[in-house]
């Protein structure tokens, strides 16, 4: 059967959803509103203050945007199928979500990747750090961060797109690049090998975070302001790697490797993790901990508390 003739998929996962429709629409919905909020509102605090225009804070402006486009590929059309009877995407929405949630985890790796260099130089080099880390240096990484990343997945999609497929059953809540591949009729040689050499190079971002973070450590261990600069800056971005990589590994193990043993709501669960942990705890441990954003965004809090009161009494 040639790909041309698969018009839909079936995503089977929504089978463990029919008994809980309104109480996971309704987390759902939620859960989307607070990322919405949690990111627009760090996006705006960095945005219009001046004072944020660091590289560092330009960095986890990026991770926000990218977690809004990211969980946009997966929520509205999640929460529309959960009331729904049928569970199905249409090929070219397949393809779209595929790229736009894959896309983003990439993204993420890259910008966190970059937020470790930035790190290291700050730490490890400071009097160096304004002309590493120049306005013009951190645009093109900013730049390359987003292009890599879609470079890789306009090459994936069009491998996968090329498949003959034989099936059109998805054992997910969400279209995923291995589960179509795995439908595939004939030899999948080459989307296994670009398959394989995407995550070595992403799986080389973690390796270079952990090297520049052993770096990190044996430098902050030599004073008291490398300490204080570590604990304010890198361990959040400790926090958010672990928190990245955690789920993303689980949805990659669960994909692949997943036993049938397992529960389809444990798989769904853990399918999801990535798409839930990140993009709300990412905003929320960074405006938590970074003292400067932090300050800025208790500041407005209370600048728009008291023109409210004042309008209010008016």
């Amino acid at each position: 059967m040639n790909n041309t003739y698969i018009m839909v998929f079936s995503l089977s996962g929504f089978s463990a959803t029919v008994n809980y429709r309104v109480t996971l629409f309704s987390l759902t919905l939620l859960c989307y509103c607070l990322i919405l909020v949690v990111n627009v509102s760090l996006i705006l605090t960095i945005t219009f203050d001046q004072n944020l225009h660091e590289p560092m804070y330009i960095c986890v402006c990026n991770l926000c945007i990218n977690g809004l486009f990211g969980t946009a590929g997966f929520y509205p059309k999640f929460a529309f199928d959960l009331l729904s009877d049928i569970h199905v995407i249409s090929y070219a929405g397949c393809l779209l979500q595929i790229f736009v949630i894959y896309y983003y985890a990439e993204v993420d790796y890259s910008v966190l990747a970059l937020m470790s260099y930035d790190r290291y130089v700050a730490i490890c080099r400071p009097l160096e750090y304004h002309s590493i880390m120049s306005v013009r240096r951190t645009t093109v990484l900013v730049f390359l961060s987003w292009l890599v990343p879609l470079c890789a997945m306009v090459l994936t999609i069009s491998l996968t797109s090329k498949l003959k497929l034989c099936g059109s059953n998805i054992q997910k809540l969400y279209c995923e690049n291995w589960s179509v591949v795995k439908l595939a009729c004939g030899t999948t040689t080459a989307n296994d090998i670009v398959g394989l050499i995407v995550i070595s190079f992403y799986c080389g971002h973690v390796f270079f975070i952990v090297y520049s973070y052993v770096r990190l450590v044996k430098s902050a261990l030599k004073s008291r302001e490398s300490r204080r600069k570590f604990m304010q800056t890198c361990v959040p971005h400790l926090f958010c790697l672990f928190n990245v990589t955690a789920t993303l590994l689980f949805d990659v193990m669960y994909s692949r490797y997943g036993s049938a043993s397992v529960s389809q709501s444990v798989k769904n669960f853990m399918a999801i993790q990535f798409l839930l942990m990140p993009p709300i705890l990412n905003p929320i441990i960074y405006g938590l901990i970074l003292t400067k954003i932090r300050r800025r965004m208790i500041y407005l809090c209370m600048m728009t508390n008291q023109r409210f009161k004042a309008r209010f009494h008016v």
